[in-house]
């Protein structure tokens, strides 16, 4: 088992190192200067790179055998499918405040888009005045959810480690793109977890994504 588990440390390592690489402007702008013309395929390609090298992991975390490190108490395993349920849910009602042709990859496709900057400038939508990264959210209530074994307590404190470093890495490239607007939106709203008195109204995100607009 110890040889498994650092197998899969291993793993979650190499895809975070790659994940990380591959959305970075650095490496989207040295394939636009080198082979442009496979920029419209660059999103569509990475998604399915990040698909491909995701789903093993996942299935490894539930493959290994072991007794549970740690079992949520009875009287609080409804809490567990709450935020189970809630993670999912939160997921898909979030993927509405983002234009999904766009982060899927499809419509560089379609329109032969060869840029590397984002498609959809910044918004701050419902759930982004909230919490800076809804998906992030979504996704530490889902791998927190339900009773741990070894493996899959390693693969939670992985994907939450990649969520904390992956997240201060996507807020540099945010705020090269848009500077002091971004910062002020960081200041004013937490980054992967709500908090109530943390908030932007929605004339304070308005004001703030004309502030870019205009930055």
């Amino acid at each position: 088992m110890t040889t498994a588990l650092l197998g899969l440390a291993f793993a979650w390592l190499a895809f975070a190192g790659l994940h990380s690489l591959l959305a970075s402007l650095t490496a989207k702008e040295w394939l636009a200067r080198r082979w442009p013309a496979a920029m419209p395929r660059y999103r569509l390609a990475f998604n399915g790179i990040a698909l491909a090298t995701t789903l093993p992991l996942v299935w490894a975390s539930y493959a290994f055998d072991g007794a549970p490190l740690w079992q949520w108490p009875p009287e609080w395993r409804w809490l567990s499918w709450a935020m189970a349920i809630a993670g999912l849910a939160g997921f898909l009602a979030a993927s509405r405040a983002y234009d999904m042709d766009a982060f899927l990859g499809l419509r560089q496709l379609r329109e032969h888009d060869t840029g590397t900057s984002e498609r959809e400038g910044f918004r701050i939508s419902a759930y982004h005045r909230h919490v800076r990264h809804p998906w992030y959210f979504c996704g530490l209530l889902l791998v927190w959810s339900g009773d741990k074994t070894a493996p899959l307590l390693l693969s939670a404190l992985a994907i939450t480690l990649y969520f904390v470093v992956g997240s201060w890495l996507e807020e540099r490239k945010l705020i090269a793109l848009y500077g002091e607007a971004y910062r002020q939106y960081m200041a004013k709203v937490p980054g992967l977890l709500p908090l109530p008195w943390k908030r932007l109204s929605a004339e304070e995100a308005a004001a703030l994504m004309q502030h870019a607009r205009h930055g």
